[in-house]
């Protein structure tokens, strides 16, 4: 079911609910994206209405309970930013097997394209992952990857100009018995020989040098549907960070919490 008819469903139903499930149905409806990754728990407080109550509109939609819903959910979001990310099933699908199988995930980039690594970074390490930032600084990227051994994962965006070091460096990982994940604008690029996994991505520009606006999108999507992959694991990881970002003395909570 892709989300188009998922939305259809929810619609036709609604109407002939009554009125404590058709504002779940509707909430549903208003707020796909948000109900993929909230717990029935947080709904059902929302919403004023039981457990009880979400399991019942799940069965009213034609769903088992309430985790098959939410799996649809999950599914339909996944599949639209998939789309938009020009990600196929399969290459995601490969990536969180990559990253979830890593002892240590070494993200590596130069110029911008560390910028991007370094969003990719914290996501990751939001998430309880091993992962270290790899970017030119006080010791040059060879010697950050001396240490980088079998079991490893390197993620390593490279956009033009395409820097000897940034694939110097990636070789010495994958030589050391490292999987490689490039994030790349193109498969030509000289650190997709490596690559055990290539995603592609434009960084195409209406004004000047590479834009890191599209490879900044394909990794929301890559770490959504990793935390989607990791389940619990994630959950655990992201409820610590909001006990952090509930802390008055470092953020203003009125104004939301987003991670």
């Amino acid at each position: 079911m892709d989300s188009t008819q998922l939305q259809n469903l929810l619609m036709e139903k609604a109407h002939t609910m009554p009125n404590k499930a058709r504002r779940v149905a509707e909430y549903l409806l208003a707020n796909m994206r948000e109900a993929s990754f909230r717990s029935i728990g947080d709904i059902a407080d929302e919403l004023k209405v039981s457990k009880a109550q979400l399991v019942r509109v799940a069965q009213m939609l034609g769903f088992s309970g309430y985790a098959e819903l939410k799996a649809c959910l999950q599914k339909t979001i996944l599949e639209q930013i998939n789309t938009m990310a020009q990600l196929s099933p399969e290459e995601t699908d490969r990536f969180n097997e990559i990253v979830k199988g890593a002892n240590n995930i070494y993200c590596i980039g130069w110029g911008i394209s560390s910028l991007v690594m370094e969003l990719m970074q914290i996501r990751l390490t939001i998430m309880g992952c091993r992962a270290f930032l790899c970017r030119r600084g006080g010791l040059s990227l060879w010697e950050q990857v001396r240490g980088v051994r079998e079991g490893d994962v390197v993620i390593v965006c490279e956009l033009p100009s395409y820097a000897v070091e940034v694939t110097e460096s990636v070789e010495i990982a994958h030589r050391n018995g490292a999987k490689v994940i490039t994030m790349t604008d193109s498969a030509a690029a000289p650190v997709c020989r490596f690559a055990e996994l290539q995603l592609n991505v434009s960084a195409n520009s209406p004004t000047f040098g590479s834009s890191i606006i599209g490879p900044i999108f394909l990794t929301h999507v890559l770490t959504s549907s990793l935390a989607v992959s990791l389940g619990a694991e994630a959950k655990k990881s992201f409820d610590e960070q909001a006990s952090f970002l509930h802390d008055e003395r470092i953020f203003h909570p009125i104004f939301g919490l987003k991670y």
